[in-house]
């Protein structure tokens, strides 16, 4: 399997280290807002890569933290005049309220920055005991970046560039401005914890590197988040994991691409800023989830509502088809030999090109595409008349359903009954348009009489009226059946 590795810029093949076990630290939330479209996209990525290493039959331990301490915490629990710890409690809640709803794994271990606070304190003290950290009078305590070789190889960024744009902020006493903080001095009404430089509270970067090192051990197989995390975040971790230990702290470093709503930036000061909440009040959950796998993962993604309804139409239709194979070609074989052969042989194909674009640094969009040619295909066999039951068949219809749903478990998708979802879709789409289903049922029983009385053209007229209207008529042998476009 290839993955992207950030920090040698290319794709390389992916083994876990040690015995077929992946072990993969992914940084999660800071709990102060609800989850935007941003969060939701690295989820359901690292989701489907913990899935996939898992349908590949290897033993996966997922970590994905919390941070439940930082100065954005701090400033919501200030402006909502309650405390730092039930602001984090509440976000923290309704991050497992969205991503339940996504279909996102639980992570093995979830742990929370407060819960590994002398740990961090024993990181600083083992920096500035090897001369890469330093405490102030004041009570801060700060890495020594230059003091690390090759400081900015993972972002790229060269060290004489930053320092040109770094500064010190009022108040700080740093040796250098690109020096980072690993402690903080606690200020009057903030949080803080006893340690050997007074009262405070950890630096942002230093949780995860205590946190991943206690749950999985060094190195980690892989470490993950968000292309908006690489600098500084990821950066300072990597700094002060490999100057504490001297060996490596991850082999593969995954990064998903960043997420643009309308072509533009997200931000609240635009107005544009649109969380996971937003969005599955319109529609239904694994239409995002779909709708977030549709590219690449390291590729940008433009999220527009437009968009989201073409995914709909786009996961409606395997949803159909998946129903159509339950209700008609299932048990039932193909008499045509030839045909038969020739299909499988096509189903082989994609069956292969599946396995092969997920295995290509986990190429979701490729995947989708091959799921799309088997969905083409089972139509084609749908709808020819060679399909009849017969002992010396072959039983195309359940191997199909059986690709799909076990392509299903892999990516997150495709997992619900298919009339179960249809009819949930038909019952939002009626409420999104508005429609009045009496109505709707009225022309349809004018529609009926008109074709029972042969007058094919007002038929013709009422089935106009309906697309008008965004309704679409199937005539099948059990009568007339309608759907919300």
């Amino acid at each position: 399997m290839l993955l992207y590795n950030s920090l040698h810029g290319k794709k390389e093949e992916f083994q876990p280290l040690r015995d077929d076990h992946a072990r993969l630290y992914v940084c999660g939330i800071t709990a102060y807002d609800y989850c935007h479209i941003g969060h939701a996209r690295s989820a359901v990525v690292f989701d489907v890569l913990v899935r996939y290493l898992r349908y590949k039959g290897w033993k996966v331990t997922f970590v994905r933290n919390f941070t439940d301490i930082d100065d954005k915490i701090i400033n919501r629990a200030a402006a909502e005049g309650i405390g730092s710890s039930e602001v984090a409690e509440k976000y923290i809640a309704a991050f497992y309220e969205d991503m339940d709803r996504l279909g996102i794994l639980r992570a093995d271990f979830e742990p929370r920055a407060t819960e590994h606070i002398p740990g961090m304190i024993s990181l600083s003290e083992s920096l500035i005991s090897k001369g890469y950290a330093y405490a102030t009078d004041q009570g801060d305590v700060y890495f020594r970046v230059r003091a690390f070789e090759g400081y900015g190889r993972l972002s790229g960024r060269n060290i004489e560039e930053l320092r040109s744009g770094a500064r010190v902020e009022p108040g700080e006493s740093k040796e250098d401005p690109l020096d980072f903080a690993l402690w903080k001095a606690a200020k009057p009404g903030e949080p803080s914890w006893p340690s050997p430089w007074g009262q405070g509270r950890p630096g942002w970067h230093l949780e995860c590197s205590v946190m991943s090192e206690h749950l999985l051990g060094l190195p980690l197989d892989i470490h993950g988040g968000g292309q908006d995390l690489t600098f500084p975040h990821h950066e300072n971790e990597m700094a002060q994991s490999m100057a504490a230990t001297g060996g490596e702290f991850a082999r593969f470093w995954v990064h998903n691409g960043f997420v643009q709503v309308n072509s533009e930036k997200m931000s609240k000061s635009l107005g544009n800023f649109v969380t996971i909440r937003d969005i599955l009040a319109k529609f239904q959950p694994e239409v995002l989830r779909f709708f977030l796998l549709s590219k690449h993962y390291r590729s940008p993604l433009d999220f527009t509502y437009q968009s989201m309804e073409e995914a709909e139409k786009a996961l409606h239709r395997i949803y159909q088809t998946m129903a159509l194979l339950r209700e008609h070609a299932q048990g039932s074989k193909w008499s045509n030999a030839a045909l038969a052969s020739e299909l499988e042989t096509e189903l082989a194909t994609l069956e292969a090109e599946w396995t092969r674009s997920m295995e290509d640094d986990l190429n979701t969009a490729g995947a989708l595409g091959h799921v799309f040619g088997v969905v083409r295909m089972a139509n084609r066999m749908l709808e020819n008349k060679g399909l009849r039951k017969s002992s010396g068949g072959r039983d195309m219809g359940a191997r199909i359903l059986r690709d799909l749903q076990n392509w299903g478990q892999a990516t997150g998708l495709f997992q619900d009954e298919p009339e179960q979802w249809l009819a949930w879709l038909k019952q939002t789409r009626i409420q999104r348009k508005e429609l009045d289903v009496a109505q709707v049922e009225e022309l349809l029983a004018a529609r009926l009489e008109a074709r029972l009385a042969k007058d094919f053209q007002k038929a013709d007229a009422l089935r106009g009226q309906l697309t008008e209207m965004g309704v679409e008529v199937r005539d099948t042998p059990g009568g007339q059946v309608w759907d919300v476009t």
